[in-house]
């Protein structure tokens, strides 16, 4: 239950409001503010499935009335209602939904050594990044380094993308390089330069697997710092496959060997 009772909200420049607003509109809000903003109710139930306690919770008057939306809110700290009109105002969605979450954010620069990571390099697509994080998430890996330049790891849009997957993950962001020594683990990348496959070869477990730039793929120096390069046959033609596709198959085949053994 709520800490305190529900607040009616009727003014758009309500401080939590403005607060909403800027980080469902502001990718990298949540940096400045501590908060990020959860949107929807599969976002919300997945937090809460985590043990994440939420700060905050906005919710129109007409989910409040119902009972499972109600049972949802009053899971978190505090519970302010609207109007759906004005809930409208501070949603991202082109079709809002009608609850979402504040949720304490702090950064984390340290990583996880030796155990299965997943290292994004400067890709800029949250959607890209979003699925990326879910397969990660469902395919067993720990851990997501995100390197300098790459889209913000608890933007709306990645957050929508992942799907909850942000909750069973350590979050590494914004980190330069170097802290792929602190990794311990070998590093693998895909290359259309090499001829070995990946389901060819044994893969090490725990690795980290270095996924990179949409157009440009893995920058030259971090690819000569990784300990095996790989290709994913392509015998339909194409010249690449979209960085997502392909980390879901370098993380497939990696579960599978690792189930196999």
């Amino acid at each position: 239950m709520p800490s305190a009772a529900p607040v009616a909200i009727t003014s758009r420049d309500n401080a939590l409001l403005v607060k909403v607003r800027k980080l469902a509109q502001d990718a990298t809000a949540y940096r400045k503010l501590g908060e990020f903003w959860l949107e929807g109710d599969n976002l919300c139930s997945a937090c809460l499935a985590r043990g994440v306690q939420p700060q905050h919770c906005v919710i129109t008057e007409e989910a409040w009335s119902q009972p499972a939306w109600r049972a949802l809110a009053e899971r978190a700290a505090r519970v302010a209602v609207v109007p759906a009109s004005l809930f409208k105002s501070i949603s991202g969605l082109e079709s809002p939904a009608q609850i979402g979450f504040l949720v304490s954010w702090a950064a984390s620069s340290a990583v996880e050594p030796g155990v299965r990571t997943v290292v994004l390099d400067r890709l800029q697509d949250a959607g890209n990044v979003g699925t990326i994080l879910r397969s990660a998430s469902a395919l067993g890996v720990r851990q997501v380094v995100a390197l300098k330049g790459t889209a913000a790891l608890w933007s709306p849009k990645v957050l929508r993308a992942a799907m909850g997957a942000h909750f069973g993950l350590h979050l590494v962001e914004s980190v330069d390089a170097v802290v792929l020594d602190q990794l311990h683990v070998p590093l693998l990348a895909t290359s259309s330069h090499v001829s070995e496959a990946v389901m060819d070869v044994t893969l090490p477990d725990p690795c980290a697997w270095v996924l990179g730039h949409e157009g440009q793929g893995v920058d030259a120096a971090i690819l000569d710092r990784c300990d095996r390069l790989l290709t994913i046959p392509q015998p339909g033609g194409e010249e690449s496959l979209n960085v997502a596709a392909a980390a879901s198959i370098c993380l497939y085949e990696s579960m599978r060997q690792r189930q196999a053994r």
